[in-house]
């Protein structure tokens, strides 16, 4: 215990799961650690909900976290009726079914602008933060396990902080963390960093030893997910990115080791960063939120020389090997807060490329995201607005159909926007490339449907936008039909 908590006073506040979780009362609002699902408190929820469920007397709260996280927390507190608002982003079935049926209030929130707003005051007094640490240091400060998120703004932030020390987490994490508090306005000034590999912060998160309330140890390992198999359909996603790359290296848009990349998470953006393995691409850098399987493949192919993200985001397999070779990778991976990794001026300043996943595309370039023939919410819009906004190149991927062919996802009119034409340079389907940069709402139709829409779709897609050009307009459409395209699958289960 010595080597996970070095202040002895602190020692004092050791107490079980079910303890800590008695400090959680109705009504509170409560942060967590936790980031697309790693890094997060486990115990303390389990304890909470164990008791609600035994004594049937009322918890509700409102959770907030960096980003999604694991059974332990999210499906726990939403299956025990305990989760009644949350934010700001989420993948757990039980939380959008929730959300879906409005029994939970939940707000999709940028993440990059999540913690300030958190400190602005935007969401109420935060009452407790719920923070996994692989160690507290001498000065009782925080050292954090496998992801940070928005920790050091619940720390910051809460008039109580519980603290779960994971002993699954391995101490070698130390000193793998840059933690950086951006000053709020009008005090607020540039954020010093100015390559991938800078380290501006400390390697711990500071808190004030007197703010922690309860302190739990615990064993209990990442709820992490295995990802899809890299099938055929991601292997032309990627090839057609590779040839987008290399064309622009060779237009001199690009330098030949490119500039920092930065990819969502996910099955499908694991396989197409994994296109890179292959590439003539050489001594990249990375800087994003998430560091995945595919990132871990090129540190160990000499093909990443740093990679920069807010949470260590593996398979099983992958942490297994993460922890295995943590002496290696601990000297190309840094993990900093959210509100760094994704910040709008350093991804401008890097001149990030971005290559985020879409649900579907419509003929001019607009993004959904997030929600399900327009309503019902998948997971969130995490960081790709982030990223997208800023990017030097803002890139988006989605396979062209879906549900087995039976719905496109290259459509007349999203039924939810979530990127706007403004911020999409570049699609990409297994089909092709559609670039967009510089074109007319007209030519950017012409262009996706050409290149992007799945042949069985490309018809459709052509009859409608010649229709739609003769009503003229900037950009044509069809209104009408155009959201029929919609309701028709939700009628027959499919557009065809």
């Amino acid at each position: 215990m010595n080597e996970r908590i070095r202040n002895k006073e602190l020692c004092k506040k050791v107490v079980s799961a079910e303890q800590a979780a008695g400090l959680i009362k109705d009504g509170m609002l409560v942060g967590t650690s936790g980031f697309t699902p790693s890094g997060y408190p486990k115990a303390v929820p389990l304890a909470l909900a164990g008791r609600v469920r035994k004594t049937g007397k009322k918890v509700n709260i409102g959770l907030l976290t960096g980003a999604s996280v694991g059974k332990e927390l999210d499906e726990a507190l939403t299956k025990a009726g305990i989760v009644v608002r949350r934010y700001p982003y989420q993948t757990d079935r039980a939380v959008r079914e929730g959300i879906n049926s409005g029994k939970i209030a939940y707000a999709d929130i940028h993440l990059s602008h999540f913690p300030q707003q958190v400190r602005y005051g935007f969401f109420g007094k935060l009452d407790l933060a719920i923070v996994e640490a692989a160690a507290i240091t001498e000065e009782g400060n925080i050292i954090p396990t496998t992801s940070v998120g928005a920790s050091p703004t619940f720390v910051s932030e809460a008039e109580g902080v519980i603290i779960e020390i994971n002993t699954s987490q391995p101490l070698e994490l130390e000193g793998m963390h840059d933690i950086y508090h951006p000053q709020d306005p009008p005090y607020r000034k540039p954020i010093p960093l100015v390559k991938p590999d800078d380290r501006i912060g400390t390697p711990y998160i500071p808190v004030n030893p007197e703010k922690i309330k309860a302190i739990v140890l615990t064993d209990i390992k990442d709820d992490v997910r295995p990802f899809a198999p890299i099938d055929d359909i991601s292997r032309q996603m990627a090839d057609h990115l590779i040839d987008f790359l290399k064309k622009e290296v060779s237009e001199g848009r690009l330098p030949k080791n490119l500039l920092p990349l930065q990819s969502g998470v996910g099955s499908v953006a694991n396989a197409v960063l994994a296109g890179l393995l292959d590439s003539p691409f050489e001594n990249l850098s990375f800087y994003s939120e998430v560091i995945q399987d595919s990132v871990f493949d090129l540190i160990d192919n000499g093909k990443i020389k740093i990679a920069s993200g807010t949470s260590v985001t593996p398979s099983p397999q992958g942490l297994v090997r993460f922890y295995e070779n943590l002496k290696e990778y601990k000297k190309k991976i840094i993990l900093r807060p959210q509100e760094i990794s994704n910040h709008p001026e350093i991804i401008r300043r890097l001149g990030s490329i971005a290559i985020n996943t879409a649900i579907e595309v419509d003929i001019y370039g607009n993004v959904n995201s997030t929600n399900i023939i327009g309503s019902k919410i998948m997971n969130g819009i995490g960081g790709s607005g982030d990223f997208a906004r800023n990017a030097y190149i803002s890139i988006f991927t989605t396979p062209s159909v879906a549900k087995n062919g039976n719905i496109s996802c290259i459509v007349p009119m999203v039924s939810h926007v979530d990127h706007t034409e403004h911020d999409v340079h570049v699609i990409v389907t297994e089909q092709g490339v559609a670039d967009l940069r510089g074109l007319s709402p007209r030519e950017r139709a012409k262009v996706i449907i050409e290149n992007c829409a799945h042949p069985d779709y490309k018809p459709l897609l052509k009859d409608y936008y010649q229709r739609a050009v003769r009503g003229k307009g900037h950009t044509p459409h069809i209104i009408g039909e155009a959201l029929s395209w919609h309701k028709r699958f939700l009628e027959k289960g499919t557009m065809k």
